[in-house]
């Protein structure tokens, strides 16, 4: 006869309350598989691996359901940096005998390396690329494998000199002999260096056409791209390169060929990213919408080789769609009916791929962390088949968060979700309203994902409530919402936040004298800013940030960013006393809230020597603060010891500036 123990419900402090969710747990569920692809009727894919110094592992699964194995041993790390947040960094073929054939990034050296792994003789990777002297060299990204042709197509990225803007991107062809190795003048380059910017090189199913994606600064490529076509010849560049589609105010976030030649395009000319199908050469038709709906069928294109949509053999596509989470469904462009796959995923990530009429991609939710799933179109039926979810705690600690649209003082939308308190043997004092911390995504083009983080149950789970908040400039939610940034940075997105977290201490469900800010890059800037901008929060945390916007459109940040600030503040020639009237930099003597810097020391998007200038303005003030600059990083922490100590930092802020008696913390030495 079974007994039911009923856990016993103690009262404490929020803040306070023992969990088994610790900064450990935390950092080593960091990060989710990438990239994902089929390699015959193997899927591949990346994943990371926090313990091991951050390295990003190439992984097999041979069939589905079977064990997942390793490509490459330790230390091959498979990561590019194009760009800085670089892209596709793998592509593979099988082949008739001696198993697959694979092409990928070291991110030591940036180089291309050839590998058969199913080979029997072991012999290591081989270089495919040479090194360059010049700046951060040669750089690669969004392969693609064409052992036909005998070689291995992708975007170079090749500095010409010693500044972050000394660089010069182009599509080329590296052979597979090994031949330009140590020979630069091996590398065909397929296209002029006519755009700051290239990506995706498409080739038809004929073989005779190519198609990639385009543009040129100031514009990022949420704000305006072209779809460029050539004719694909066996030598030399591409030939009779041309636009077909696209501009300066449309942003075209992929292209595909479709099985008949087709070319597919997400675009958001409708004012949101729509697929779109453009006929072959010859056909009567024009540009076609596939599916027009008030939703985004794409996303900002931060990585090189991200895909929303997928085409199928039998003439369906895969695409992903939605308002704020995008789900996975199969269009027919014949119709536009749209069938949305079943199961419990409700965020996929923007890494599709197909192998017949079966379809691969990343799904996770709130309850469970990011899978590998395969989907048949023909029974569709859709099941877990590598990167499987496992509880490593009791899943009642997990956050449960409510989605949430809060109304600005002019009427306008604020998207948030909110994750209360949450710890199922504690609950608080009566009277007692919890701690909130205000979590400000990066970006600021990007978007907050609404699925299991151990970051946030690490606090939830302490009784410290946590709201990310979807602020003006968010994707996800169509070209308007996203424009609201533009010239408004600093502003729009600080007013958003200041919003939410004001909202939730007037409906009581925050304790308004124990709120927080917290961000990263973007995000970063927007926590600073709003420690300057307003006395609503008590503290704040500020990671890997800009804080000096002039200084990081003059030269102080990698080229792909170097004039972002162009639409989010104005030109900085024109608006320069706005470069400074919003700068963290030159408003340090507005901060009165303790505050954490936490910063890589690698980081050459968003670097080191800001934090260093605003350190010094804050010096003498009298503001408690602390600075943890951590070796081997760069912008985002990849490694597990890092993590650690940047969660436990973060909550000793909070212990200090909420009154917390939290125990069993590593110091935090706060200095004025």
């Amino acid at each position: 006869m079974s007994r039911v123990v009923q856990q016993v419900t103690v009262t404490a402090p929020y803040g306070t309350w023992p969990s088994p969710v610790d900064a450990a747990l935390a950092a080593s569920r960091d990060g989710h598989p990438e990239y994902v692809g089929t390699v015959g009727s193997e899927v591949w894919w990346t994943a990371p691996r926090p313990a091991e110094g951050g390295r990003r592992a190439l992984i097999r699964q041979r069939v589905a359901g079977a064990a997942e194995e390793p490509v490459l041993p330790p230390p091959w790390n498979v990561r590019s940096t194009v760009m800085g947040y670089g892209g596709t960094p793998w592509a593979a073929a099988p082949r008739p005998a001696g198993g697959p054939l694979v092409v990928f990034v070291h991110f030591a050296d940036q180089r291309l390396y050839a590998y058969e792994p199913d080979a029997l003789a072991s012999a290591p990777p081989r270089p495919l690329t040479p090194l360059s002297p010049v700046g951060e060299g040669l750089r690669w990204a969004d392969l693609r494998l064409h052992a036909d042709r005998g070689e291995v197509w992708g975007v170079l990225e090749e500095f010409t000199g010693e500044r972050p803007t000394d660089v010069r991107r182009v599509i080329a062809a590296v052979p597979l002999d090994g031949s330009a190795a140590e020979d630069r003048t091996a590398v065909r380059e397929l296209t002029d260096a006519r755009h700051d910017f290239v990506t995706a090189p498409r080739l038809s199913p004929d073989g005779r056409r190519v198609a990639w994606l385009a543009w040129d600064h100031p514009r990022m490529p949420w704000d305006g791209t072209v779809v460029m076509v050539a004719e694909a010849v066996p030598h030399g560049p591409f030939r009779g390169a041309r636009a077909v589609l696209g501009g300066p105010e449309e942003s075209i976030a992929q292209i595909d060929w479709a099985p008949d030649g087709a070319l597919l395009a997400t675009t958001d000319r409708t004012g949101w990213w729509n697929l779109h199908r453009l006929p072959p050469p010859g056909a009567d038709a024009g540009l076609r919408e596939l599916c027009l709906r008030e939703e985004e069928f794409g996303g900002p294109l931060w990585k090189l080789g991200h895909r929303w949509f997928a085409a199928l053999d039998g003439g369906l596509i895969a695409v992903l769609h939605g308002r704020g989470a995008q789900r996975l469904g199969i269009l027919d462009p014949a119709t536009g009916e749209l069938a949305d796959v079943a199961g419990p995923w409700t965020e996929w990530e923007p890494t599709l791929a197909v192998d017949g009429e079966r379809v691969v991609g990343v799904a996770a939710s709130p309850r469970g962390g990011h899978e590998v799933v395969e989907l048949d179109t023909r029974t569709g039926h859709a099941r877990v088949i590598g990167n499987a979810h496992t509880d490593p705690v009791d899943p009642a600690y997990y956050p449960e968060p409510q989605v949430r649209t809060f109304t600005g003082a002019d009427g306008r939308e604020i998207h948030a979700q909110l994750y209360p308190p949450h710890n199922p043997g504690h609950t608080g004092p009566p009277g007692e309203l919890p701690p909130y911390v205000v979590w400000a995504h990066g970006g600021p083009t990007g978007r907050a994902p609404l699925v299991l983080d151990l970051e946030i149950a690490y606090f939830t789970s302490r009784g410290i409530g946590v709201a990310e908040v979807n602020y003006g400039g968010s994707t996800g939610y169509g070209r308007a919402y996203r424009d609201r940034l533009r010239e408004r940075w600093g502003v729009a997105d600080v007013e958003d936040c200041a919003e939410v977290a004001g909202g939730l201490a007037d409906e009581g469900v925050a304790d308004r004298a124990r709120l927080a800010i917290r961000g990263g890059s973007a995000g970063g800037w927007t926590a600073a800013v709003s420690l300057t901008a307003t006395r609503l929060y008590a503290c704040g945390t500020v990671i890997y940030p800009i804080l000096d916007p002039a200084a990081w459109a003059t030269g102080e940040t990698h080229d792909f960013e170097s004039r972002y600030t162009e639409s989010l503040i104005g030109p900085v020639a024109e608006v320069p006393d706005r470069y400074r009237e919003r700068s963290p930099l030159h408003r340090a003597d507005r901060i009165t809230a303790p505050f954490l810097l936490l910063q890589g020391l690698d980081d050459t998007i968003c670097p080191p020597a800001q934090c260093e200038r605003f350190l010094a303005a804050m010096a003498g003030r009298g503001v408690p603060h602390a600075y943890l600059a951590f070796e081997g990083e760069g912008h985002g922490f990849c490694r597990a010891d890092t993590m650690v100590r940047a969660l436990e930092a973060e909550l000793a802020l909070y212990a200090r500036a909420f009154g917390l008696p939290v125990a069993g913390l590593p110091a935090l030495e706060l200095r004025t």
